[in-house]
This record gives structure tokens, C-alpha cells and sequence, in this order.
């Protein structure tokens, strides 16, 4: 699984794994290049997570709220949410992997697409 900070990575990695699958989640981040292995990997068993902006930018500043942090923090901007899913789609695009919109999807919902596009190969 890759994509951006928030899109349900970790919450489906463990779904998935206690539902006896093996899954490596790699956080996206256009300051950091992808790990070279990924280009390793079979464009099928690879899946690009996406989320709507603006619904990503309220998880986002909810977090920092949480957090107690304050102060200006790029982090939940539109601006910077709309940089991280523009070069994360540039990656997913490069790696021709499947992308899901896990906008308003439950994790079990999300499980669901990945393990029947894995059959479906």
C-alpha cells in the first residue's frame, strides 16, 4: 500500500495481515524519493491510495487539532495536500499500480477492492 499521510494505510495493513496477508505500507512524501524496491514489486500487488483533498485537509487539521499543536504547520493546507496527491499520482502513474479513492470507504470496504483485484490476476 502507498500513499500520502491519512489515507487509511496502517488501519488496512492490519486488517489485511490479520486476515493472514502479507502488506507493506510505504508513506509517500514528495521531500523523500520511494524506496527502489518498490519498482520491484509486480505492478498487481501494488495499490496507490487517494483521497478527496478537501476531505483530506479537514482529517488533516482534525489531527493537528488533537495533537494540541498549534501554530503554522503546512501539514493540513490545501496547498500542500494538493502537492502530496499531485506526486503521489505521478508515482502510481509511473508504476501503472492500482489507485483507490478511499474517500468515505470503510477499511473492510477498501480490503475488499484490493483482495478481488488480487484474485482477479
Amino acid at each position: 500500500l502507498i500513499g500520502v499521510s491519512r489515507t487509511s494505510k496502517i488501519p488496512i495493513s492490519i486488517y489485511l495481515a490479520n486476515n493472514n496477508y502479507k502488506v507493506a505500507n510505504i508513506p509517500l512524501m514528495p521531500e523523500v524519493e520511494p524506496p527502489k524496491e518498490l519498482f520491484e514489486i509486480p505492478k498487481h500487488k501494488i495499490f496507490g491510495l487517494i483521497l478527496d483533498p478537501n476531505h483530506l485537509v479537514s482529517i488533516r487539521s482534525e489531527r493537528i487539532r488533537a495533537m494540541g499543536l498549534t501554530g503554522t504547520s503546512n501539514y493540513g493546507s490545501y496547498e500542500r495536500v494538493m502537492l502530496e496527491l499531485e506526486k503521489a499520482q505521478q508515482l502510481f502513474d509511473k508504476l501503472e499500480c492500482t489507485v483507490i479513492d478511499v474517500t468515505s470507504k470503510a477499511i473492510e470496504e477498501i480490503a475488499a477492492i484490493i483482495l478481488a483485484n488480487i484474485i482477479r490476476r
